[in-house]
């Protein structure tokens, strides 16, 4: 089993080249330069250059089943846009076009937040390949979300796209039952129109009151979450998104416990969070991200530096509780990242920060994917599961 993926040099090639110049004109905007992204997704059919179209060849179609006969996954590649790139729902399907076969949108809370005030609220770390996030869990709410996954939905599976919706405790709640019903109301919202749901129990900005450090509430929820799925007509899946900062300990509490309550999977992982940053030996220090951190260091990192903690989370997963459905994410930069981790048994990868720092990332890795594939004499995923009976 392959974990020395290589580590491709994007500067390489002149889109990517491009794309560094463009960050480094938008330096002072940052905000601004991850918005824009929606923009590329949207225009990139009629750009000449930008080569983005949805990819109609059938060899990477990905088919996610599940032992408990929830609805399947169907996706033209096992390539999602993590939760973060898109909070708003909006024009979907325009995500095809550049490669994705998924997308997670949100993190949707149960009522409109501004997020964080201060700025900057995201920053590109050069050295690392990576972004620093503090956002603070800024969206429209989850019956806003909802609405308009529900009406674009079969729009996105006619150009190959699985839609889910990943919700989360709205910050600052500290009463136990009132921070219950802020989720559960979430995510019964968000059923109704997701093809998956993600329940980001994770998310550094909520600060200490992380619904993932406490056991005993994580119990409950998840209990109460399968209570309501199993009452519904139509069985979806449900997946938690971990922290990629736990301990082996932590981590085995926490799946045995998913096990026990009956989720699907898991997302492996949230992104790291930034007080614990110099865990990853990362070339960017805690120190030099000061003006990023006027939330109390409730941030966290995603890109490159966190590949090998992943790594590491998901090969345990997989050993210790196979029969749970797994969505790798983490610094997955490359299709020959993507391919060593189907050969692990990952479902899926989520990719966010590449988008920063690789021209059309999704089709870019697409083409390595299927090269991988070819290597190693498969025509196709679907071949490929046949092959090593994957569900």
């Amino acid at each position: 089993m392959a974990f020395n993926c290589i580590n491709h040099e994007y500067y390489l090639r002149s889109g990517d080249k491009m794309l560094a110049m463009i960050r480094k004109i938008f330096h002072k905007y940052p905000e601004f330069r991850h918005d824009s992204f929606k923009h590329v997704a949207r225009f990139a059919p009629f750009i000449p250059f930008l080569g983005g179209r949805p990819a109609k060849a059938g060899n990477l179609k990905k088919v996610v089943t599940f032992a408990d006969h929830s609805n399947s996954i169907y996706m033209s590649s096992p390539i999602i846009l993590a939760a973060g790139a898109n909070k708003t729902a909006n024009r979907i399907k325009d995500y095809a076009n550049l490669g994705f076969g998924g997308i997670t949108v949100g993190t949707a809370t149960r009522h409109f937040r501004e997020g964080n005030t201060h700025r900057p609220r995201i920053g590109f770390l050069e050295n690392d390949r990576a972004i620093h996030n503090s956002m603070g869990l800024n969206n429209e709410g989850v019956d806003v979300i909802a609405k308009r996954v529900d009406a674009q939905l079969m729009a996105a599976h006619k150009v190959g796209m699985s839609v889910g919706i990943s919700v989360a405790e709205t910050p600052g709640i500290t009463d136990e039952q009132e921070k219950l019903k802020d989720i559960l109301e979430s995510f019964s919202i968000a059923y109704k129109a997701g093809d998956y749901i993600e329940i980001n129990v994770s998310c550094p900005n909520t600060g200490e009151n992380r619904v993932d450090l406490d056991m005993h509430f994580s119990e409950e929820l998840f209990g109460e979450i399968m209570k309501f799925r199993n009452s519904q007509g139509i069985r979806k899946a449900v997946y938690a998104k971990l922290s990629p900062d736990m301990s082996e300990r932590h981590l085995m509490a926490i799946m045995e416990m998913l096990v026990r309550t009956g989720v699907n999977g898991v997302v492996v992982g949230n992104t790291y969070p930034t007080a614990k940053i110099s865990e990853l030996g990362t070339q960017t220090k805690r120190e030099e991200l000061t003006p990023l951190r006027g939330d109390g260091d409730c941030g966290g990192l995603s890109g490159r530096p966190l590949y090998e903690n992943m790594l590491w989370n998901v090969k345990f997963i997989r050993e210790h509780y196979p029969q749970m459905s797994v969505i790798a994410c983490g610094g997955i930069d490359h299709g020959y990242k993507i391919f060593d981790l189907l050969k692990m048994g990952v479902d899926a990868i989520q990719c966010y920060s590449v988008v920063a720092f690789r021209w059309m990332p999704a089709h870019a890795m697409r083409l390595e994917l299927e090269q991988a594939l070819q290597n190693e004499g498969y025509c196709s995923i679907a071949e490929f599961d046949d092959r090593n009976q994957r569900r």
